[in-house]
């Protein structure tokens, strides 16, 4: 039997109402941290997607938007790994020795260690009931569209319900509709996190330890009011959340860039600080091991 070990920060007292399951200003400050970093990964997938990402967008704006979404499908599906390590390529080598296009009718075949930690169980599976679904809607972009009268929040959610597929989980299913908006191939944009889906999704442990609350639908209120209050993307809450879980219970973990070489904009990261009321935007557990900013 192996015995994990959780750090935790001590309560000082720290007390905000955007964030009442929070006692401690260092916890404060990791979360400060990782959604600075969360919105600076969504401005990069706007701007500048890295490597398997900015093929997709090269691919949808040339046209080939079934190729493109598929690509991001098996990229959600599968998973980039942690870190970037030996060169831009390696958070997605996984994902480009085993892709296939979309034209082919092909599933990728793809080791399970060797997938991101947010990947689904079984990728073929999944991706065979992603492939089944498209078939039944007229395609993928014909199926995430949805309406044409529909706004681009209304439209991520229906996808998301529709994409409630075999082996299709909360953080995998949540990222590809995410990337597809972000990367500009379907107009669409999350307007809540969809804490729902799944009882055991880490995503919503830990939205219960940082709001103070067990129900959903009170989580999804806090999670809107965090957003409002900080002035970013509820997208940007999903990975943040994640994260801030990850490394308050394992200070020396890496965190989770899902693919991305984004750093953390200090503007940005003092705006949320001074939501969250942070007297010291820098409190010393922003600087734990296996935090870096570029990790």
């Amino acid at each position: 039997m192996v015995v994990r070990r959780l750090a935790r920060a001590t309560d000082d007292g720290y007390e905000s109402e955007l964030v009442p399951g929070i006692r401690a200003s260092a916890d404060a400050a990791l979360l400060a941290d990782e959604l600075a970093f969360a919105s600076a990964r969504l401005d990069e997938l706007r701007e500048g997607p890295p490597a398997l990402l900015g093929d997709a967008a090269a691919l949808g704006h040339d046209g080939r938007r079934e190729e493109a979404l598929w690509l991001v499908a098996q990229i959600a599906a599968i998973g980039p790994r942690e870190r970037w390590q030996d060169g831009d390529e390696a958070a997605f080598a996984a994902v480009a020795a085993s892709a296939v296009p979309w034209a082919g009718g092909e599933l990728p075949d793809v080791a399970s260690d060797l997938c991101g930690p947010r990947a689904c169980a079984d990728v073929a599976t999944t991706l065979a009931a992603y492939r089944a679904w498209a078939s039944r809607a007229g395609g993928q972009a014909a199926g995430l569209a949805g309406e044409a009268t529909w706004s681009p929040q209304r439209r991520f959610d229906r996808a998301f319900e529709r994409l409630a597929l075999p082996g299709f989980v909360r953080g995998a299913r949540y990222e590809f509709l995410l990337l597809a908006g972000a990367l500009g191939l379907v107009e669409m944009r999350p307007a809540s996190l969809h804490l729902l889906t799944d009882p055991r999704d880490p995503v919503l442990a830990a939205a219960k330890r940082v709001f103070g609350f067990g129900d959903p639908i009170v989580l999804a209120r806090r999670a809107s009011e965090l957003a409002d209050a900080t002035g970013l993307p509820i997208g940007a809450l999903d990975l943040a959340l994640l994260n801030w879980a990850r490394l308050a219970d394992a200070p020396g973990a890496e965190r989770i860039a899902a693919g991305s070489r984004a750093t953390v904009d200090d503007e940005m990261r003092a705006l949320v600080a001074d939501a969250l009321g942070l007297s010291e935007p820098d409190h010393p557990r922003a600087a734990a091991p296996g935090r870096d900013m570029h990790a």
